[in-house]
């Protein structure tokens, strides 16, 4: 499965209040920029900011409620983070498997390296001269 990392959802989400928003967000059903500034250290404009950000990738959409805009997770697109999420780590977990066995190769080589050439053991040497 090849899943093309998409650097526009990955810049939204990589911030932390943004995250955090979505978190707030899937657990409330959904949520308005005044709610969610008071469970966040930020203000209620900063917050409107971070949802426009997540509004634009697609991971939040709005719709009118009142005076205000209600936004919930798109979970279409949230599988589609966790996808890439999954292939990123996945690609990573090979390459890091991959590393380790060459810095596993290195010290074997260093170790034999430091322990000098192989010499036969005294008590399996043939005595016997031919």
């Amino acid at each position: 499965m090849s899943t093309a990392v998409d650097d526009d959802l990955w810049s939204a989400i990589g911030d932390p209040t943004r995250r955090r928003m979505i978190d707030l967000l899937l657990d409330a059903g959904g949520g308005t920029a005044t709610g969610l500034s008071e469970h966040l250290p930020v203000t209620r404009q900063a917050v409107a900011k971070h949802l426009a950000v997540l509004d634009r990738v697609g991971l939040v959409h709005a719709s009118t409620a009142g005076r205000e805009r209600r936004y919930r997770v798109d979970q279409a697109q949230l599988s589609r983070a966790v996808a890439q999420l999954t292939a990123v780590g996945s690609v990573w977990d090979a390459r890091l498997q991959r590393i380790k066995r060459l810095a596993e190769t290195i010290q074997r080589e260093k170790e034999a390296i430091d322990r000098g050439p192989e010499r036969p053991d005294d008590n399996t040497a043939d005595d016997d001269p031919k």
